[in-house]
Parts: C-alpha cells; sequence; structure tokens
C-alpha cells in the first residue's frame, strides 16, 4: 500500500532562493549595523581624549578620535568582509536545514493534497522538520485506512443490495460513491 522512496538526497544548497537571500541579507545588515555601531561608540568614548603619536621624527598631538579613526575604519572593514563571508556560508548551510525540509514537504504536501493517500514524505534524520513530516504521515495514513475501510463498506453494500432488493436510485448511488472513491484517492 505505502509506496517505498529512497531516502531524499539533497543536491542543491539554493533550494528557496528569495527566503535564503532574504534570510542572509538581513544577517549581514545585522553585522554591519553593529560594527557601525562599535565604531561610534569608540568614537564618541574617545572623542574626550588626546593621542600623541611620532611620525616622521616629529610628535604629534592630536584628538584621540581623529588618531584612530582610519585604523578602525580599516579594521571593521576587514572584520566585517571576514565575518560576512564566514556568516554567508553557516546561514546557507543552516538556512538549507530549514528551506530544504521545507520545499519537500510542500511538495509532498501537495501530493497528498491531490488525493494521493500512499504518498511518505521522507526528509533526511537531521532535517530539522522530521517530527512534523512524521505527524503528517500518520495523519495520511490514517486517512488511508479510514477511505479504504469506507471503500470495502460500500464494496459490501454494492453485493448486499440486490441479494436485498434494494432500490435501484441507492444501487446507483452506491456506484457513484465508489467511482467518486476511486476518482479522488490514490489507495
Amino acid at each position: 500500500m505505502s509506496q517505498n522512496k529512497k531516502p531524499y538526497k539533497r543536491k542543491h544548497y539554493f533550494i528557496k532562493k528569495t527566503f535564503q537571500a532574504t534570510f542572509i541579507l538581513k544577517f549581514c545588515l545585522i553585522i554591519l549595523l553593529g560594527a557601525f555601531l562599535s565604531t561610534v561608540l569608540l568614537l564618541i568614548l574617545s572623542q574626550n581624549t588626546l593621542t600623541s603619536s611620532f611620525h616622521q621624527s616629529q610628535l604629534t598631538i592630536k584628538n584621540t578620535a581623529t588618531a584612530i579613526l582610519p585604523s578602525v575604519i580599516l579594521t571593521n572593514l576587514i572584520t566585517l568582509g571576514l565575518i560576512s563571508l564566514a556568516a554567508i556560508v553557516i546561514i546557507l548551510f543552516i538556512s538549507h536545514k530549514i528551506a530544504g525540509p521545507m520545499f519537500r514537504l510542500e511538495k509532498d504536501i501537495k501530493e497528498i493534497g491531490k488525493g494521493n493517500l500512499t504518498n511518505k514524505i521522507i526528509l533526511r534524520k537531521k532535517d530539522q522538520i522530521t517530527e512534523l513530516a512524521e505527524e503528517i504521515n500518520k495523519m495520511t495514513e490514517s486517512y488511508h485506512k479510514k477511505i479504504l475501510d469506507i471503500q470495502t463498506r460500500v464494496e459490501d453494500l454494492l453485493e448486499l443490495a440486490p441479494k436485498q432488493n434494494a432500490p435501484q436510485e441507492l444501487i446507483e448511488g452506491l456506484h457513484h460513491l465508489q467511482q467518486e472513491i476511486n476518482n479522488n484517492f490514490k489507495t
């Protein structure tokens, strides 16, 4: 009765491209905001201090914020670039654990919605929504059994109706019901 499928192995990491791209973009914007905020706080906190530096045989005294600003910006840009690259890779894999199973679940639920009650949702063991898929599989199996029971009862009534001299309308109605079950459900 149930359809045997091979375990599903994903080969593409961009599955729900819009979801994954916006997820990555939002995370990178948070990193950018953090870098900007830390720079502003550092400059504000060092505004009222002086720094001395020795450059080309001259001793220079400057406001600390002005003196460190180029170095802080360069350091933040390098750090922001490296952390953003790492974040993109990490988020891509994390979002893949969410988007991939969602894509698979959506596809299988559409198949079940078409009446294929033999369909099973198969996800990888480490995917995030395996419990949900298992519950949907249990629900689908339950509906499958109920439809089979109804189908069996209709067949029994179809056999019994002529023996009991049932009205032709009732027999036609049972045939119509049986046809509706066969047309709408894969059992």
